[in-house]
């Protein structure tokens, strides 16, 4: 049974280096490149601004920590002491913060363009950069205080930085997984749901506009898609393992497995952001420089919005 862990273990560590180096590298360069262009190339602060600026600055905490997450998969045993083992900690809050943060990011950003396109007129008063820039800094405060809580209530002699370890899951990891993610995820699908409801009953009066509301259906489609494969996974396999943690040894490996699989496809979130989200709305702003009649005004508006 050891020699079978030890194999899947070196397996797992060997395929992380082999997508964590190209996705480390993929991901400096599209989320640096997003936040020159949201801080530097835009005149205006939008409220889609303002989010997509802390998603790219989320992303770029979790790339700061991947480069010590792949050497910890194979120098942990040699090089383990108390300061690294601090070290680990912070790093470890900056990976939670980072792929909660996103999470809650993403479903803000379908939220406010539910406002947006469900309710035009009220959305008015209700958005606002300085308003968005509030909820993200909320959500900051909110994250890295349930971050450094949960350190304080899990913290463990002789844990391994960014290993899994055989230990009952929490009632605290539970609510995590509960409020961290299922709720997310069911706003998040609603608000699609309800945006993509109403894009299509929009009636088209041009050729042009038709075109752009089906970019935008397509944009919407593209990031629940994203995010519940990036994300799911990895949430179900929590709550499997909360559920079932007293079954057989078998299983509960099976599930071990399961998780790190799980985590490999979360951590290739920060670059798919870039497509999903930056780039895509950069092409909206300039598909609607070219407005020659009042009747593209609503194509302007919406291009923004997404």
């Amino acid at each position: 049974m050891s020699l079978r862990n030890d194999t899947s273990e070196r397996s797992i560590h060997i395929a992380e280096a082999i997508i964590y180096v190209p996705v480390f590298f993929i991901g400096v360069i599209l989320n640096v490149f997003a936040l020159r262009i949201f801080c530097c190339k835009l005149v205006k602060w939008t409220e889609t601004r303002v989010y997509m600026t802390n998603l790219a600055i989320t992303d770029c905490l979790f790339l700061f920590t991947l480069p010590f997450r792949l050497v910890s998969n194979f120098l942990y045993k040699s090089i383990y002491n108390i300061y690294l083992n601090k070290l680990c900690m912070v790093l470890e809050t900056a990976y939670f913060i980072s792929r909660y943060m996103s999470i809650f990011l993403i479903t803000i950003i379908a939220l406010d363009r539910y406002i947006a396109i469900r309710y035009p007129l009220q959305a008015k008063t209700i958005r606002s950069p300085l308003k968005s820039a509030l909820v993200c800094g909320l959500f900051w405060i909110i994250i890295i205080t349930i971050a450094l809580a949960s350190i304080y209530v899990n913290n463990e002699k002789g844990k391994i930085c960014f290993q899994t370890i055989q230990r009952p899951p929490s009632e605290t990891s539970f609510a995590v997984v509960i409020w961290g993610f299922f709720i997310p995820l069911i706003i998040l699908s609603f608000c699609s749901v309800q945006i993509i409801k109403k894009l299509t009953r929009k009636k088209k009066t041009h050729l042009n506009e038709k075109k752009v509301i089906q970019k935008a259906i397509n944009i919407i489609l593209a990031n629940i898609t994203t995010f519940i494969i990036c994300f799911l996974p990895l949430h179900v396999v929590y709550f499997v393992k909360y559920i079932n943690f007293k079954n057989a040894t078998d299983a509960n490996l099976n599930h071990d497995l399961s998780l790190k699989v799980a985590i490999i496809l979360a951590n290739t979130n920060c670059c798919l952001d870039a497509f999903c989200y930056y780039f895509v709305s950069q092409e909206f702003k300039e598909a609607s420089v070219v407005r020659k009649t009042q009747n593209q005004a609503p194509e302007n508006q919406l291009t923004e919005i997404i």
